[in-house]
């Protein structure tokens, strides 16, 4: 609808690690929102902030991290702030999470089918009686075969592709109004990766639901996400419509990351590689732009101002002193 508010709301989200070698800088004056029906792909290397922004937005922070600023709006409420009630209240209903590795996320001493069962029991009004049948119509819905048979399986005697349908049908159980998708091919051969992908997508389209895709595979961003939100060192630092993106990068790191993808390259000595490492986040002295010691187009304002916003009519926004 015309005007609606967004499904999720994040305005300058901040999130740092306690250690015992000093504080990690994880996330800084992170923006974005996700539409109702929108899939948003994040994207950037490991370590740029990605998992720690959406365990933020859940409220699963582990216990050494603290948001520090900002807010996480969802549906009307502030995941930041809301009490434990509040947040069990709407995690697993309304807002779900596939998470990277499945065979770590499921418990393996319970069947597949109590699992379903926990959940839907949690959070929906479905009669004890008929738990049984709607675990095995979830399982259906993700396209496992002989979901009968599979309800009263353990994890370990699946294969990594079938439990991340089995992660799938946890997730959505709930029709919730936003999915967030970690790495959900991790592990998984082409095929599998090409056929999760697709079932998330079908899902998606089909219920109208806003989804975040986190990864690092630029092709899997690029064929499955509408807009997509370039991460660095726990930086925003580019968000486009995804065709817009590609076509012309405007981030010096979104073009290093273009180029050392195989997307659209037919052959290995066509792809680049992104110069030097992130820096160490637990720095005090961290410069406004966190890629400025990789980039060729740095000058000294890089290091000293901090970073301006550039965006234009179709949706691209920049931060960065010397965009392309």
């Amino acid at each position: 609808m015309e005007g609606a508010a967004p499904v999720l709301e994040v305005e300058n989200l901040g999130i740092e690690f306690r250690t015992r070698s000093g504080v990690v800088h994880a996330v800084e004056n992170a923006s974005f929102s996700v539409e109702k029906g929108e899939t948003v792909g994040i994207v950037g290397e490991s370590g740029s902030g990605k998992s720690v922004l959406s365990y933020a937005i859940l409220g699963i922070l582990d216990a050494a991290g603290r948001v520090t600023s900002g807010r996480a709006v969802f549906g009307g409420l502030d995941m930041v702030r809301a009490s434990a009630d509040e947040l069990d209240a709407v995690r697993g209903r309304e807002l779900s999470m596939i998470f990277q590795n499945p065979r770590s996320a499921l418990n393996p001493i319970r069947r597949i089918g109590q699992q379903l069962e926990d959940v839907l029991a949690r959070h929906t009004t479905t009669l004890h009686a008929d738990l049984r049948q709607r675990a095995i119509e979830c399982l259906a819905q993700v396209h496992i075969p002989d979901p009968e048979r599979r309800y009263a399986a353990y994890p370990f005697e699946l294969s990594g592709g079938m439990c991340q349908r089995v992660m799938i049908a946890l997730a959505l159980a709930c029709n919730p109004a936003l999915l967030i998708a970690d790495e959900p091919t991790t592990g998984l051969d082409v095929t599998m990766q090409a056929a999760v992908m697709d079932l998330i997508g079908e899902l998606s389209q089909s219920r109208h639901m806003a989804t975040i895709l986190i990864t690092h595979d630029l092709g899997l961003a690029a064929e499955y996400c509408g807009r997509i939100i370039v991460m660095h060192a726990g930086h925003i630092v580019e968000s486009a419509p995804a065709a817009d993106l590609f076509r012309a990068p405007r981030h010096p790191y979104t073009r290093k990351l273009v180029l050392a993808s195989p997307h659209g390259r037919v052959r290995i000595d066509e792809l680049e590689s992104v110069p030097g490492g992130l820096p160490d986040l637990r720095r005090a002295d961290l410069p406004p732009c966190r890629f400025s010691a990789r980039c060729e187009r740095r000058s000294e304002v890089c290091e000293r101002l901090p970073l301006p916003h550039h965006a234009r009519a179709t949706g691209s926004n920049v931060w960065c002193h010397h965009p392309l």
